[in-house]
């Protein structure tokens, strides 16, 4: 079992259709040992019976935003773990308003909301962190394709998950010389709970299963399993990376052709649509 005494700390988990569900249930069948947060008692609910699912009695407070809630985690992780070898950051958050219409309109406590909540919540987690994570441990957040291109309804997640991604390579830097990897999964298009946020999610969906290499979208098992492997001692040489996991979606400059039954090249999509 690749994960057999590693003990490690999952953050934003919502509910078993979770992104990062997929991934605290790989490492979990991996033989890992975890503990939870939540950010309400709304949340509470969905998380415990989780936690408990996947083996867990470790479920913390954790508003990423207030600081003597990042503060009481190194005491809570110290008491229940001693120290973790991996954290799960899977946290994000815009106001719906700033999702839709121009990007130029995006008012600046949107902004400021998206941003602290989405970027520099994985900067404090791993700074509140630090002196409980084991020397050639890993972190592990979720980023989007929508930071280095444009897609339609994501407007000032676009502009956060690109400063999540730099990010990365920074606090890859800065945790470095301890052996601590920092990466990124850019995941395509999933049915979760922050998806139902995005206006027209079902046309992207659409879109992305016709367009991808592999004809389909990709599940939260399938994304699991590459967290794992980025949380594992599978990929101690990896570090700073942003790794997709979209049935090759990002490699596409266009969208895909076939052909009609006149044998005239058409594009893929408005033979579905």
């Amino acid at each position: 079992m690749f994960m057999k005494g590693k003990k490690g700390l999952v953050v934003g988990i919502a509910n078993n259709k979770s992104i990062a569900y997929g991934i605290a249930k790989a490492v979990a069948d991996q033989g890992a040992d975890l503990a939870f947060t939540y950010l309400n008692e709304q949340l509470e609910k969905r998380v415990r019976p989780i936690a408990k699912e996947l083996g867990s009695d470790k479920v913390y407070k954790l508003d990423v935003n207030n600081d003597e809630e990042l503060k009481s985690l190194e005491g809570l992780i110290s008491k229940d773990f001693g120290k973790i070898d991996f954290i799960v950051h899977s946290v994000a958050f815009a106001p719906r308003s700033a999702l839709d219409g121009r990007f130029i309109d995006t008012e600046r406590k949107a902004f400021d909301i998206a941003m602290q909540t989405s970027v520099y919540s994985l900067i404090a987690l791993c700074k509140a962190c630090e002196n409980v994570m084991n020397d050639n441990g890993s972190v592990l957040t979720l980023t989007y394709l929508g930071g280095p291109k444009y897609i339609p309804h994501y407007n000032i997640m676009g502009a956060a998950k690109a400063a999540l991604e730099s990010s990365v390579r920074y606090l890859a830097v800065d945790l470095g010389n301890r052996g601590i990897r920092v990466n990124a999964i850019s995941a395509g298009p999933i049915k979760t709970l922050a998806a139902s946020g995005i206006g027209d999610f079902r046309s992207i969906l659409k879109w992305n299963e016709v367009n991808t290499p592999l004809n389909k979208n990709v599940t939260i098992n399938e994304v699991g399993n590459s967290g794992m492997y980025l949380l594992s001692d599978l990929s101690t040489g990896v570090t700073g990376e942003v790794h997709y996991v979209d049935a090759g979606y990002n490699i596409m400059g266009m969208g895909a052709i076939d052909k009609d039954e006149n044998n005239k090249t058409i594009m893929k999509w408005d033979k579905i649509r």
